[in-house]
């Protein structure tokens, strides 16, 4: 005959039954609860913070139409977007994720505002979502000022237009193309009234891209929009709609500023050069001999010489140092026994091209992100 177990026993069995139900329903809820729940903002100006790191914001100024969007773990999505604007003027919007700070909104950790001459490099990678059936822009603004301040508008707004849909343009005229990134832009240039605005246009859609920051920076810095004593203050990504939008995302987004990780006398450090840029000119051609003088105390290392041909001007061959690309917004480089200037010490070079029109000369030199006088 069999025992009846003792009520301690029982009880005792009871609990690890219990227990034992209890961990295994713990486990699946675990393992199928959401890392982080979407969060929708239909407020005009409301945002919220994804990856603990990025600020989404709504950012509807240009219209009392409802524009909603959802933050997602990894970018957002515009889930309404009503109302529309004239094609002509102003987006009625510009839902987006940044890095830094924006009217006193600074996204946690970031080490924006950060003086340009102490940035080593700005990686950023995007990835969009298009739609079909609505007038906009998928774009970066990045913002420089020369205060380190995080309110209200800073003086020089750079805009990447990734995409464009609908009869619309950028602020401004435009003013030639460039080779920045390793890709061609038609570029840009204006006012709105508060701030100038530079703006690089692809010529077909980007879906995905990842890319320096600074690589713009400094083409903005070397069109003297710009000084390498200012300050980035942030770096945005999303859209600006005109018409409709409700279905455009921002898949993923990543920023990271890099600073105090330059050479001395390299790209991104402070230098102070003189540039004397000497011309002989016949009808239809031209060539050109640039010396460039380092009026500073350190050895300048790695030299790239930035400057902006005039419309209608084509470099045909150079030497004593490349020079990319052949029209429009270019850059010299030395190399080899020509890659350093000592201080007080200058280096040559020149270049043969082509021109249609009236000849003049460049504007302004920038050397490694520093404005240059000339003689």
């Amino acid at each position: 005959m069999r025992a009846s177990p003792s009520p301690a026993r029982s009880l005792r069995a009871l609990l690890g039954v219990l227990l034992t139900a209890l961990a295994v329903v713990g486990t699946l809820m675990t393992s199928t609860a959401p890392a982080q729940a979407d969060t929708t903002i239909c407020e005009q100006f409301g945002s919220t913070t994804i990856q603990g790191r990025y600020v989404v914001q709504n950012n509807r100024w240009g219209t009392s139409a409802t524009q909603c969007v959802t933050a997602t773990d990894t970018g957002f999505r515009v889930t309404q977007a009503d109302g529309s604007v004239p094609t002509n003027g102003a987006p009625k919007s510009y839902p987006s994720v940044f890095n830094g700070c924006h009217y006193t909104n600074c996204s946690p950790g970031t080490n924006l505002p950060a003086q340009i001459s102490t940035i080593s490099s700005a990686p950023s990678s995007i990835s969009y979502g298009y739609v079909s059936g609505a007038v906009y822009n998928a774009s970066y603004d990045i913002w420089l000022d020369p205060t380190p301040r995080t309110d209200g508008v800073n003086r020089t707004e750079i805009m990447i237009w990734f995409n464009r849909v609908g009869p619309i343009q950028p602020i401004g005229s435009p003013v030639g193309t460039a080779s920045v990134g390793g890709r061609t832009w038609e570029v840009w240039s204006g006012s709105n009234g508060s701030n100038d605005v530079l703006s690089f246009v692809a010529p077909s859609a980007i879906g995905s891209w990842s890319f320096d920051v600074m690589d713009f920076v400094r083409a903005t810095v070397a069109r003297g929009m710009a000084q390498n004593n200012w300050y980035l203050t942030s770096v945005q990504a999303g859209f600006e709609p005109w018409q409709n939008g409700a279905g455009l995302a921002v898949n993923s987004f990543s920023s990271t500023v890099n600073t105090g990780g330059g050479t001395p006398g390299g790209p991104g450090t402070p230098v102070a050069c003189k540039v004397s840029y000497a011309t002989n000119v016949w009808s239809g051609g031209f060539t050109a001999n640039v010396t460039v003088t380092n009026t500073g105390s350190a050895t300048v290392d790695g030299w790239k010489l930035a400057f902006t041909l005039p419309s209608g001007q084509r470099i045909t061959n150079s030497w004593n140092a490349t020079v990319t690309p052949s029209s429009g917004a270019v850059t010299a480089s030395g190399s080899g026994h020509t890659a350093q200037i000592a201080p007080g010490g200058s280096q040559t070079f020149g270049f043969q091209g082509s021109y249609s029109g009236t000849f003049a000369q460049p504007n302004g030199f920038s050397l490694n992100g520093t404005a240059c006088t000339t003689a």
